[in-house]
């Protein structure tokens, strides 16, 4: 069974991972008893067919890519529960070779740079000599829902479903890099993790944050999640938690902490996940950005998880509507419901608040004529922000937000 203490049991379960994650070619993951092709699906965007996919610590997820893995979440599953379960949560990889064998014993992080004094720190170390935090909080791909984009981009075609809401535990990152010792004119912290490229011409997958950022004590040094160890596809033993933050700075296998005194240039921050500078995060469709800057928090996002798209309603009856909202880190206050296009609105009923990071349940009724609907849905969180009406384009299809349409047919 999982568990937080890195015991001998969860050894051999990261070791039992290696059977079907060496070589990860599509062949190999369909043809093995850990990750048998259960099904297939289709996702509501162009070319959207998917094969379902089981992997070890997973029910079957939606396979965008078996090397490197990225796995993205059936969307039913965020009906389920606010809190995503640790085996449907979704896996993002840049890099191919992933690592199937970790053993917790001799696992170290490493931070080093602009220190004082360098440290190389075990899971227990973390576990013992530090005070623990933990929150619940979403993590979510700055390429999630990047299928829905039109005109369309390049880039792993996602539907909603490359997003997560999980309690996390761990040490504050600030915690660590005070026992190490920032020196003057440290600027930025750097994060490197265990996978590497597969050629020596790709570049390292390493992410960087300002050191304020880092120093905010809720960035987190995370080795539990919803209570128990991370999953290998999640980044066991450890991974940073960056709240609010999309998911390409929660590095993986957290192995390498870097302080710096200057911009870090690596790739992945220079030239990858940037956005263009303004304030909608947009350009015109076609058109590239005059200036860009990295990718940083979340915008609001609110979905119905009760009714799928194209579902058949009962008619002049009601029925239950529910959904999750969440943004960057504000908190969501309201969620506004219409069932009838967006003609008119009205406020739904709020689930429990498990803090300003996390998915934020919602729920009211509806009752419809027969016919054709379309059921929107929008939030608002503390400083009025909210979904626009129509998608906003940028060329690498991150950051969608939109007032979600779920059309519907009551009979």
């Amino acid at each position: 069974m999982p568990n937080d203490h890195g015991t001998s049991s969860g050894a051999m379960r990261r070791r039992f991972l290696q059977q079907t994650l060496l070589g990860v070619g599509g062949a190999a993951v369909a043809t093995s008893p850990l990750a048998a092709l259960a099904e297939s699906v289709t996702l509501p965007i162009g070319n959207g067919e998917r094969p379902l996919v089981k992997y070890p610590q997973k029910r079957p997820l939606i396979r965008l890519t078996s090397r490197p893995p990225q796995l993205e979440t059936p969307f039913a599953v965020f009906d389920e529960n606010i809190l995503t379960p640790n085996d449907a949560f979704f896996v993002r990889y840049h890099l191919a070779n992933v690592p199937t064998e970790i053993d917790p014993a001799t696992f170290r992080i490493a931070v080093a740079g602009k220190v004082d004094k360098p440290l190389s720190l075990s899971v227990e170390d973390l576990k013992h000599d530090f005070e623990p935090i933990e929150y619940v909080a979403v993590n979510q791909c700055s390429g999630n829902s990047r299928g829905f984009f039109e005109p369309r981009v390049l880039g792993g075609q996602l539907a909603n479903g490359a997003m997560g809401n999980a309690r996390w535990k761990g040490v504050p990152l600030k915690a660590v890099l005070e026992k190490a010792g920032l020196q003057a004119g440290a600027k930025q912290v750097a994060f490197n993790g265990l996978d590497t490229p597969q050629m020596n011409t790709t570049p390292d997958f390493v992410k960087a944050l300002d050191v304020d950022h880092a120093l905010d004590g809720e960035v987190m040094i995370a080795y539990a999640m919803n209570g128990a160890d991370l999953p290998m596809l999640n980044g066991y033993p450890v991974r940073l938690v960056v709240p609010g933050h999309y998911g390409t700075y929660w590095v993986k296998h957290l192995s390498e902490i870097t302080v710096v005194d200057d911009v870090f240039g690596g790739f992945w921050m220079a030239t990858a996940y940037r956005i263009p500078a303004n304030t909608c995060a947009c350009v015109e469709p076609g058109k590239a950005p005059a200036k860009t800057v990295p990718i940083g928090r979340f915008d609001v996002r609110s979905f119905i998880t009760s009714v799928a798209d194209g579902a058949s309603v009962p008619a002049n009856r009601a029925f239950s509507v529910r959904g999750i909202a969440f943004d960057g880190g504000y908190g969501i206050t309201d969620v506004l419901f219409s069932d009838d296009g967006g003609e008119r609105w009205r406020a739904a009923q709020l689930g429990e608040d498990l803090g300003k990071y996390s998915f934020r349940a919602w729920s009211i009724e509806s009752q419809l004529p027969p016919g054709a609907h379309s059921l929107k849905v929008r939030a608002i969180n503390r400083i009025g922000q909210t979904q626009p009406a129509a998608p906003l384009w940028n060329p690498p299809g991150y950051m969608r937000n939109v007032v979600e349409t779920t059309r519907v047919v009551a009979a």
